[in-house]
């Protein structure tokens, strides 16, 4: 039986983190290397879903969770000025019941310290200052090459090493990421910062050529925010950088006052170039397997790329542990690959509604929205379950 014994992963970020818990819960020995020189995330929120938070309790983490989440009671859409909704859907209890798995807001680093403390405690190695150059493939194993000259061997490689994935460039060639015309301000703000109330949902406000994201962290002792501005003018090398906060006030200026006071509350922001692929032709090759964004970098209109690597960490390892590997990889992509690439393709496609594309017309498709939300909400809601019921687990 060619099934593996030994992991190697690249990368310890999210997808990374949770394919080595899933592995190490099998029995697999893991070994992760990372780049950084210290483990972390970027302070930074995040939507878990209920298709992703549905492997995150399977995997045993809700204890660790629960007291780091908030759970929102709508999802909503916003106009940028009059402040009138065009969509709020119920999330909370309601869509727990409806979806079998609650809907998270979770800080980025929250996540990531209890997927690391997981993985360590199950006995995964995690090697820090480990850049990956990269790799050789022989018979029967993989061997992952680093920058310092080490390697590091296993019967399988997982390039989970996000958009500049090393992993990807060797598997399929070197091509740049492209820019897809827009950039992300992220931050969060102390709810003791704020003289105002936040609603208790994810909020977009859309407006014309930039949209802005609201919504609680921390069992709502934080506010997240993510601010999306079309530009054509990045030239920075730098995927993220310190982001100017007066030039982000400036930009959203003319918005509503929710905005505009929340914006005057922020004290610093990481500023995000959002890049994207075309679809690849292949995620896998022998002994070699891509995983999240090294395979599928999603933009942020769907709240669905950490998503996307969880169901993607836990369907490659339930597929190892029933197959050889070269069936399991096979299946792998066979069941991920179509999923993902639509959510891609429906994540771009809400650029253009955020955004209001279009002038008048645009508008008139967010107006369409609610009228449609008035009348059918269930049909409106509906159309979110091919996502958040999705149940990689079965």
């Amino acid at each position: 039986m060619d099934q593996v014994k030994r992991a190697v992963i690249a990368g310890a970020g999210i997808g990374g983190l949770t394919a080595a818990l899933a592995l190490a819960k099998q029995g697999v020995e893991v070994v992760m290397c990372e780049q950084s020189s210290q483990l972390g995330e970027v302070g930074a929120g995040l939507q878990i879903s209920p298709n992703a938070s549905r492997v995150l309790i399977k995997l045993g983490l809700a204890d660790a969770l629960t007291s780091k989440v908030f759970e929102p009671a709508y999802a909503s859409i916003r106009d940028y000025r009059s402040g009138e909704y065009y969509l709020r859907a119920p999330l909370g209890k309601e869509a727990e019941f409806r979806y079998r798995a609650p809907y998270w807001h979770l800080h980025r680093a929250d996540l990531h310290a209890v997927l690391v403390e997981a993985c360590r405690s199950a006995g995964v190695k995690i090697q820090l200052n480990a850049e990956v150059s990269g790799y050789r493939q022989e018979q029967d194993k993989v061997v992952l090459l680093l920058t310092d000259g080490q390697s590091v061997s296993g019967d399988l490689l997982i390039g989970a090493d996000g958009i500049r994935s090393a992993v990807r460039t060797q598997l399929l060639g070197p091509e740049k990421p492209s820019f897809m015309g827009q950039v992300a301000w992220r931050g969060v703000i102390s709810v003791d910062d704020l003289a105002m109330k936040i609603e208790p949902e994810a909020c977009v406000w859309a407006g014309p050529g930039k949209h802005l994201v609201t919504y609680y962290l921390r069992g709502g002792r934080d506010v997240n925010f993510v601010a999306v501005e079309e530009r054509s003018d990045w030239r920075s090398e730098s995927w993220r950088e310190e982001g100017d906060i007066q030039q982000l006030r400036r930009a959203f200026a003319d918005w509503h006052p929710q905005v505009t006071e929340l914006l005057g509350a922020a004290k610093s922001s990481f500023l995000w170039s959002l890049n994207g692929r075309a679809e690849l032709s292949t995620w896998h090759n022998k002994r070699v397997v891509l995983l999240g964004d090294a395979c599928h970098p999603m933009l942020p209109f769907m709240a669905q790329g950490a998503a996307m690597s969880i169901e993607d960490a836990y369907v490659l390892a339930d597929q190892l542990s029933q197959y050889d590997v070269p069936i399991a990889l096979m299946n792998y992509e066979a069941i991920r690959k179509p999923r993902a690439t639509k959510i891609q393709q429906m994540s771009a496609a809400n650029a253009g509604l955020y955004h209001m594309h279009g002038g008048v017309l645009g508008k008139a498709k967010l107006k369409a929205m609610q009228l449609a939300t008035s009348i059918a909400p269930k049909i409106v809601q509906s159309k979110l379950d091919f996502v958040y019921g999705h149940d990689v687990i079965g």
